[in-house]
């Protein structure tokens, strides 16, 4: 590869061991040759979305994470499922960065990866975070999915030791390498 790539992750979780942080904080090593990724901040960091509270200008947090992602080459968003849908932190997070002129998410390459106990591993969330990011116009790669069930048997001490999974996502990272181009 000649042209270097730094993509960017979004964790959908707040919980300190969080499955889903633990599978976006093993991608970097998992990322193919020229590519870096790196951990965007908490979506924990924003306030609940109010339009009175963007009236008198976007919290730091918001603006800062917005100006990471219309930097990086590409997006990767990880998340849990919660109640069949997308964590409510999520939603908050991207309904502010929907606000930020220019969209930072406009035409950005976007591939989503989830987690869960379940034999579904979250599909349900990528499903409606697919709907979402239609809004974005954001390109959002179809395949291969990432739908990682019975997680917990797959991370230990906090690190996603699982080797077909760790090869699986070897292999979407490549994927989404080339559709990012």
């Amino acid at each position: 590869m000649s042209e270097k790539k730094h993509f960017v992750t979004l964790v959908g979780s707040l919980r300190k061991g969080s499955f889903n942080a633990a599978v976006a904080h093993t991608l970097p090593e998992l990322a193919p040759e020229g590519v870096t990724i790196s951990h965007l901040g908490s979506v924990g960091d924003f306030p609940h979305y109010n339009a009175d509270v963007q009236a008198e200008g976007f919290p730091a947090p918001v603006l800062s994470m917005a100006e990471e992602i219309a930097k990086a080459d590409g997006v990767i968003i990880v998340t849990p499922e919660y109640n069949y849908s997308v964590p409510g932190v999520l939603k908050n997070a991207l309904d502010w960065l929907s606000r930020v002129s220019p969209a930072p998410f406009a035409g950005k390459p976007v591939l989503i990866q989830s987690a869960s106990p379940g034999n579904i591993g979250g599909a349900r969330a990528q499903y409606h975070l697919r709907q979402i990011l239609v809004f974005f116009d954001a390109r959002v790669m179809n395949k291969p999915e990432a739908m990682i069930g019975q997680v917990t048997d797959k991370v230990k001490d906090g690190v996603l030791t699982d080797e077909a999974t760790r090869t699986f996502l070897s292999k979407q990272l490549q994927a989404f390498t080339d559709f990012s181009a």
